[in-house]
């Protein structure tokens, strides 16, 4: 029986269909071309990120994808990956 901390990963379609829409946001924001590389592993700010952008990407990312995303949860997960994550395990919740 696993511990009770025990998180039950994302779908793995489900978070590449959200990596895709996340890194199609960043990378506007950031006036990225598709072939530039966008490092997930990296923190917001250290890509070139704003919080004013990244308000606007966790706006458009609530439109897309139909949820509530807490500011501060927003602000907390301090990389891409952990976005990817936090969003794929939300939408499994709901």
């Amino acid at each position: 029986m696993p511990a009770p901390d025990f998180v039950e990963p994302a779908d793995t379609e489900q978070r590449e269909d959200v990596e895709e829409l996340v890194v199609r946001y960043v990378r506007s924001a950031l006036l990225m071309d598709g072939d530039e590389d966008l490092d997930l592993t990296a923190g917001y700010f250290d890509l070139g990120l704003t919080s004013l952008r990244l308000n606007d990407i966790k706006q458009q990312l609530e439109s897309a994808l139909e949820v509530n995303i807490d500011a501060t949860a927003m602000l907390n997960l301090a990389t891409l990956n952990s976005l990817i994550e936090y969003l794929s395990l939300e939408l499994s919740a709901s």
